[in-house]
């Protein structure tokens, strides 16, 4: 055998060592990946089922949670235990490490008023079929709307003020002359006023001692509403018929603090013959407790937003401003208040509904409506995607001081 062929035999030989050792090599360091790999996930797999064994729901916020209506859930049980829910059986956290992997939360909530306000980008990386993701505001949507599109298949349970909600986050409860609660819903069967029987004399005197036009309780000037300057302009029209509007707190003369809130309703309650439940923005179903001022404390409710107030009380016992325009509510809240029959009629309902916060009671209460919900087998089965979730949640106008041009719904 000559020198080359002596050397390329020995080549030959060295380079098939080297790679049945890096064989070798490979295949072991395969094996040992697969091991861990299998270790890891029969752990996993172990601490998920040992989850579910005790029947919890755990919680994983994953927004900050500061924010309504994240901002009341507390930590693990306590806010269920307290507020004595019909099931409670949900651990809230902010943890994300409290389990070896996200995926073994149940639910993942998200603030939309965070992700709005902070164009929040750090969202989980992995997610697992069984969890719920869930939309939470209590914000309107004209103050937050949501325009990125990535959201469009995101969230798999909606809970907010919108009436067909997944979960209802309302400010509002009605309830029948039974008790039973039958509303707000996208569909009332109000009983007529005309059908309504007269109210009695008790209630007439109660009604006797009113001698002011109207109250406004409001913290929040120059809101995108721009209900400041319907007042203004009512306030104005009022003048002719030597009546005002009252306006209580920082867009005010008149004060109201906090920890006097009660005494100034009873104000309204004595005092006033209408109140004005005007809305911080525009948007369908944003109805808040400011309605209920004015008919728990016997005053006509003005209405102010973009709801459809016959979702939340029979028509005939509120003026709706909007409708009217500065000039004609002047105009009726005069001719109301000097008409006594007339203005005994807004409040025949009370015979027959009667109007609550949700908070109230642990049946209507908005967390023990949540807690029910995520231990709901049937729901939390079911395969759930919100895939056209801005269209449903952005309103018809969106500002595009707080929406780029690029949305188009």
């Amino acid at each position: 055998m000559g020198k080359s062929a002596c050397r390329f035999f020995i080549f030959i030989v060295i380079a098939t060592f080297i790679y049945w050792m890096w064989s070798n090599c490979a295949s072991r360091n395969q094996q040992i990946m697969t091991e861990d790999y299998e270790i890891m996930y029969q752990r996993l797999q172990f601490e998920y089922e040992k989850k579910q064994a005790n029947g919890m729901k755990y919680v994983l916020i994953w927004t900050l949670p500061n924010t309504d209506p994240l901002m009341y859930l507390g930590q693990g049980q306590d806010r269920f235990i307290k507020r004595n829910c019909k099931n409670a059986k949900c651990f809230i956290s902010t943890d994300r490490s409290l389990f070896d992997s996200i995926t073994h939360f149940d639910v993942v909530v998200f603030s939309i008023k965070e992700i709005v306000e902070k164009k929040v980008t750090d969202l989980p990386i992995i997610r697992s079929p069984h969890q719920k993701y869930v939309f939470a505001s209590s914000e309107s949507s004209d103050y937050y709307p949501l325009c990125d599109d990535r959201f469009d298949t995101y969230f798999n349970v909606t809970w907010t003020y919108k009436l067909n909600s997944d979960i209802s986050y309302g400010y509002i409860v009605v309830r029948n002359n039974e008790g039973e609660v039958i509303g707000p819903k996208e569909v009332m069967h109000w009983k007529a006023i005309s059908d309504m029987d007269s109210i009695n004399d008790t209630l007439k005197i109660k009604l006797k001692s009113k001698r002011l036009a109207a109250a406004w309780f409001v913290s929040n000037c120059n809101a995108p509403s721009d209900r400041d300057t319907f007042v203004k302009k009512l306030r104005n029209e009022l003048k002719k018929f030597n009546m005002d509007v009252d306006i209580y707190g920082s867009c005010g003369t008149k004060k109201c603090p906090r920890q006097s809130m009660a005494s100034c309703l009873q104000s309204v309650e004595r005092d006033y013959y209408f109140y004005l439940s005007f809305e911080n923005s525009f948007s369908e179903d944003y109805v808040t407790e400011k309605l209920l001022h004015g008919l728990q404390h016997y005053a006509v409710p003005i209405v102010y937003g973009a709801a459809n107030y016959s979702r939340f009380m029979p028509d005939g016992i509120y003026l709706n401003a909007r409708e009217l325009g500065p000039q004609k509510l002047a105009e009726r809240m005069h001719e109301i208040i000097n008409d006594k029959e007339q203005y005994y009629n807004f409040f025949r309902w009370h015979k027959y509904y009667s109007f609550h916060q949700t908070e109230e009671d642990p049946e209507t209460d908005i967390y023990c409506k949540f807690c029910e919900k995520m231990n709901d087998i049937e729901y939390m089965r079911k395969s759930t995607v919100l895939e056209h979730v801005r269209k449903w949640w952005n309103p018809k106008n969106v500002r595009t001081k707080v929406c780029p041009i690029r949305w188009t719904g």
